[in-house]
């Protein structure tokens, strides 16, 4: 609601910032409360009770944000560290239909005066939770299949970051780093490819002589996983935790994803910061 009134740069720390933070749900729980007692069908249920399912609805919203890509700044006020597990994407139907499909078929069972007619609804949150957990075994052996394939290449890195891109969980992109470039590649689980690894140069040097705040508030969004790119006197700044599609080829230009955001530095010392993505026909 709040994001239109926010400059480029303050959308970055804001999104998932305070809204999503544990101690908001803590405090949000109990305004949620003094409006559900102003609803007639809600008024006679204890004031614990309706505390305890409010909280659990914006607690379960934001630990689901942990679990996938981007960040979720669980713990502030104390700190801006970015909770992600990045292990399911964003949207994946595998997750979401369970939920959906039990919900509506314990409400059409309740309308029909049905017993047990919430049965279906647990079903599906418990199929929906299962799968949630998988998500986090999947990934540690995707991330040990990466560990093994760059090891076999000869690739030293020293950080690596695996992101699902796919429903299912079963395409993932995995990012190496070492002190100066960042090793990009994708592997099928279905089809167990051989993973081939893309190299580009981190180039931090390129954001030497911009606004301290601005890099520091990058790398900070990115988690460290990035490349820097200049064209035609802009530079470009990719972040791998941010809509992740891959590698891009566009003539003598080679991007490590189609998404990016671009500065452009001004006379005067300041800049304009804004955001693009590639096109096929670029």
């Amino acid at each position: 609601v709040l994001i239109p009134f926010y400059s480029d740069l303050q959308r970055i720390s804001v999104h998932r910032g305070y809204s999503h933070s544990i101690i908001f749900t803590l405090a949000a729980a109990f305004l949620l409360v003094y409006i559900l007692k102003k609803i007639k069908w809600t008024r006679t249920v204890p004031a614990v009770q309706l505390w305890f399912f409010a909280w659990l609805a914006l607690f379960t919203h934001i630990l689901l944000d942990a679990f996938t890509t981007y960040g979720t700044l669980l713990f502030l006020p104390f700190t801006d560290w970015r909770v992600s597990f990045d292990s399911i994407s964003i949207i994946d139907p595998v997750y979401t239909l369970p939920l959906i499909i039990g919900l509506f078929v314990s409400l059409r069972m309740k309308q029909l005066s049905k017993s047990r007619s919430g049965l279906p609804n647990k079903i599906g949150l418990v199929m929906s939770s299962i799968y949630l957990l998988f998500t986090l075994a999947n990934k540690n052996n995707v991330a040990y299949e990466f560990y093994d394939q760059l090891e076999e290449q000869d690739i030293p890195s020293f950080r690596l970051l695996t992101v699902p891109v796919s429903f299912g969980n079963t395409v993932w992109y995995g990012v190496a780093k070492d002190k100066s470039n960042l090793y990009i590649g994708q592997y099928n689980t279905l089809r167990k490819n051989n993973i081939d690894f893309h190299q580009f140069q981190i180039n931090d040097h390129l954001l030497d002589g911009l606004d301290p705040y601005l890099v520091d508030r990058m790398k900070w969004f990115a988690q460290g996983f990035y490349t820097v790119a200049e064209k035609e006197g802009k530079i470009r700044i990719y972040n791998m935790q941010c809509d992740m599609q891959g590698v891009r080829s566009y003539g003598d230009y080679k991007a490590p994803t189609a998404f990016y955001f671009e500065i452009v530095p001004q006379e005067d010392g300041n800049y304009t910061l804004s955001s693009g993505m590639h096109n096929k026909t670029e």
